[in-house]
């Protein structure tokens, strides 16, 4: 039977006192973005022992920095790349139909078709998601889920997104797949492999990595302690370099803008905009549950140290502006820009543009036996997990059961059917699954956490009682986002501190 999935401070105490007994363990991950949170699910679901550790929170890298989407791989069409394209799109099926079919759902794309848009390359774009649909159908993801392709007239896209130019002749629309949040996708990871029996360790940093083990230090206490292991996965993305040199990685900046949805007219559609001079390459606007709206993204070399948290550069910010007020009948302006983020991919070298950079994963052996699990996206995370756990069974010899990811449910997880009929509101249905209820059970936190703010009291709690989150940047940065507006998030700073106080451990 699986364990209790629920993490918070008394748990991490516990168990980091535990692996740090002299005992080993069969396998220790470092990193708990996406990747090293699925490694984990990979590898206590088959029946290892499994300590995963991570420097700082849960999704703190790379994995709370994405557009969102769960896609089937378009762009990787546009460059060639199909077995990248088939991959993502099989990943984007297991996500919408078993494992988290309340975190994952399909979501409408536009592309207005502007003055400056040829009826060549309006054919070319309608090719390209033609050949996305056709590996809808290869990978069997039904049209009930995510429809065909088609065009809309200029009234309808209009309708669709209403801050349009006014002489766009139409529009051409196709289905894909969006991700609730990428931060809680990395929760609910976390949780799951929880539940299967890993020990998942926040605050704690590798300081020292080999392929039997690890010398940790408890970001906490200050106190530094061994990890014995049978086997060692490096998945900790973008710094990976930093614990196994010969790991060559050339990072690329993706960069988003936050903007509020009402500056679009409301629109509820993903608009793309084409980047002029480029095939397959886009700007494009993700409307948010919460009355925002991202826009982005850059591919930028980002050469040099890696920092904790990265940032936009202005002439990226320029860029998205510009980019995608070639659609719009009123430009952006800078003052619509409330926030921004950037992240960072962890791209293997292999020279030339970033833009350009097969977005493929690797799982690659060092000499002393450490395996590093690098590249890919978010979208593919559950296939690059369960790619590095066959070679720590393959290269250590340890024993383990087959994986079980492709058709293991996340923690919330059901089936539309039954998520539709949970007595919750939609809002955290979509956030939290069938443990919605949950998060209604107690009237006094249904308030919500600050003015025009739809998150609850309730959902802070639950971020200290059941997700692990152990300061105020954990619940405003990661278990919710509200943190991406720097306004929004001093006014609900307060809460956010009452929570911790009142139910941390």
């Amino acid at each position: 039977m699986a364990r209790d999935t629920a993490l918070n401070g008394a748990r991490r105490a516990r168990e980091l006192a535990e692996v740090t007994d002299g005992r080993s363990i069969d396998l220790l991950v470092i990193g708990l973005g996406a990747t090293g949170a699925g490694v984990a699910l990979d590898a206590a679901s088959r029946g290892l022992s499994v300590v995963a550790i991570d420097a700082h929170d849960l999704a703190f890298g790379t994995s709370r920095w994405s557009s969102k989407l769960a896609h089937g791989g378009l762009r990787y069409l546009a460059h060639g790349q199909i077995g990248i394209a088939h991959e993502s799109a099989a990943e984007r099926g297991i996500l919408l139909r078993r494992t988290a079919p309340h975190l994952v759902r399909p979501s409408r794309w536009l592309v207005p078709l502007t003055p400056d848009i040829s009826r060549r390359s309006a054919a070319i774009i309608g090719a390209g998601f033609a050949a996305g649909d056709v590996l809808r159908r290869v990978v069997r993801t039904p049209s009930a889920l995510l429809p065909r392709p088609g065009r809309v007239g200029a009234a309808q896209a209009r309708a669709l997104a209403p801050a349009l130019r006014h002489d766009i002749r139409g529009g051409i629309t196709a289905w894909d797949a969006r991700i609730e949040d990428d931060a809680r996708l990395v929760v609910a990871l976390a949780r799951t492999a929880a539940g299967e029996g890993a020990r998942v360790l926040t605050r704690v940093r590798a300081l020292e990595v080999t392929g039997d083990g690890a010398r940790v230090r408890d970001e906490l206490a200050g106190t530094t302690h061994d990890i014995k292991a049978r086997a060692v996965v490096n998945a900790a993305g973008v710094w990976a370099a930093g614990l196994v040199p010969d790991v060559a990685l050339r990072p690329s900046r993706g960069t988003h803008l936050v903007l509020r949805t009402d500056t679009l007219g409301g629109s509820g559609v993903i608009v793309n905009a084409p980047v002029p001079g480029s095939i397959g390459r886009f700007v494009f606007s993700l409307p948010q549950p919460d009355g925002r709206t991202y826009l982005g993204l850059t591919d930028e070399a980002a050469d040099g140290p890696v920092p904790d948290v990265p940032v936009a550069t202005d002439g990226e910010i320029d860029f998205l502006l510009d980019t995608f007020s070639r659609v719009l009948e009123r430009p952006l302006t800078r003052a619509d820009v409330v926030g921004t983020y950037a992240g960072l991919r962890p791209l293997l070298d292999a020279g030339g543009s970033t833009a350009d950079i097969s977005r493929r994963h690797a799982v690659l052996t060092s000499p002393d036996g450490v395996v590093t699990v690098i590249g890919g996206k978010l979208t593919t995370y559950r296939r690059m997990a369960e790619d590095a756990v066959d070679a720590v069974v393959r290269e250590r010899g340890l024993t383990a059961a087959p994986c079980r990811t492709h058709d293991l449910p996340l923690v919330g997880a059901a089936a539309p059917a039954v998520l539709a009929r949970v007595a919750a509101p939609d809002r955290l249905v979509h956030k939290y699954g069938t443990e919605a209820p949950a998060l209604t059970a107690d009237a006094d936190l249904l308030t919500p956490v600050g003015e025009d703010q739809l998150v609850t009291r309730a959902e802070l709690v639950f971020g200290v009682t059941h997700e692990g989150a152990l300061d105020v940047d954990d619940l405003l940065d990661r278990r919710t986002r509200i943190g991406l507006v720097a306004t929004d998030r001093a006014a609900v700073l307060p809460a956010a501190t009452e929570a911790l106080d009142s139910y941390g451990s």
